[in-house]
């Protein structure tokens, strides 16, 4: 009887704590099951190529610095969806068969994708056409995947955060100026809001609610009161203008991003007020930090439990944590159930308690 062959990719942003996982997934598969298991490289891109970039892994492998270490050794993608593959003269392709294709050559009896909502939705797709063996372990900075109440990265991500704002207080202090701190959060504000109670904010505008420039005034000149001239702001990258636009980058090459919020808002600060501010963006920081031991540990459990649904043929499952422990639920549920800030959440609580200003509308 031949071993069985299992496959790990990694798709969308990566984060602190993908290695860790896939380490885990080896340790779990090799060591208990006698599996082989094999790294495809750079997400489902690796399944285009031919022959597939795969590689096998080995105990060697881990023996290194790879469980301390940001990102994600395999690769990872988040441009383009095979559906509606970018080619080169500007046209799109449907290359979902090619992957399909390349999954199939490696004779796979199951692959443990890590990634996001949208990297799950796309493989959930591909797997349903493809009859391709999966099972789902979420990973996002953002949290926002409302079937796990934890997911890879997002500690790490607000460890980073947390940091900054304390490295900003001295310098803020200092100066008596206003430290503008923005953090990702493409649609969430749980990195802003856990930052922001952990490193002190005075300030905290996440996307969820709404503020308004004339509450921050408020809200400095109360400090003012107090004899205190310096002030924390953090702002999620998603929180919108006062008349409700977007601020976007735009890139080089066409592509435009989510940033800037923090400028503005230190624009029409010094503009109606006498105050002095700075903006520090973090971007990509929060990505590829060395994980915490919080994200450590949670990807150590995630792939430990992938490993024991996919040698109990439990497929189309995604695992979570809940109540302090590991459990699966459909992969559709994992992408249906969608997780933002809500006003009735505890910490939005905590932050109105620290005397935060969060908003006008709580």
């Amino acid at each position: 009887m031949t071993n069985k062959k299992i496959g790990i990719l990694t798709s969308g942003g990566d984060c602190g704590g993908l290695n860790a996982a896939i380490r885990s997934i080896f340790y779990r598969a090799k060591n208990k099951y006698n599996m082989d298991v094999f790294g495809i490289k750079d997400g489902t891109a690796g399944f285009m190529q031919r022959p597939v970039a795969a590689v096998e892994l080995n105990h060697k492998t881990f023996g290194g610095y790879l469980l301390r270490q940001g990102g994600t050794f395999l690769g990872s993608t988040n441009k383009g969806n095979p559906f509606k593959f970018p080619t080169k003269d500007g046209k799109y392709l449907d290359r979902s068969k090619d992957i399909i294709e390349g999954y199939h050559q490696m004779n796979l009896d199951g692959l443990i994708i890590i990634g996001g909502d949208g990297s799950m939705q796309i493989l959930k797709k591909l797997a349903k056409e493809g009859e391709m063996k999966i099972v789902a372990i979420p990973k996002t900075i953002d949290n926002d995947v409302g079937a796990t109440e934890s997911s890879i990265g997002f500690h790490t991500a607000v460890d980073v955060a947390t940091q900054a704002l304390d490295n900003l207080q001295s310098t803020a202090a200092s100066h008596r100026r206003s430290m503008i701190l923005e953090v990702m959060g493409r649609d969430a504000g749980h990195i802003a809001l856990n930052a922001g109670i952990a490193g002190g904010a005075d300030i905290i505008l996440i996307p969820e609610i709404k503020y308004s420039i004339d509450g921050i005034i408020k809200k400095l000149n109360s400090m003012k009161k107090h004899d205190i001239q310096h002030s924390l702001i953090i702002v999620a990258e998603a929180v919108k203008t006062e008349d409700g636009s977007i601020v976007l980058h735009k890139y080089m090459d066409g592509e435009k991003r989510l940033g800037g919020i923090g400028d503005y808002i230190a624009q029409e600060l010094m503009k109606k007020t006498d105050v002095e501010c700075r903006v520090t963006s973090l971007g990509h920081v929060q990505r590829g930090a060395p994980p915490t031991a919080s994200d450590r540990i949670l990807a150590s459990a995630f792939g430990v439990y992938a490993v024991d649904l996919i040698n109990e043929e439990k497929f189309d499952r995604m695992v979570a944590w809940k109540d302090r422990k590991v459990v699966d639920v459909p992969i559709d549920e994992g992408i249906r159930t969608y997780k933002n800030v809500e006003r009735k959440d505890s910490l939005v609580e905590t932050a109105l308690s620290l005397d935060i200003y969060i908003g006008d509308e709580i």
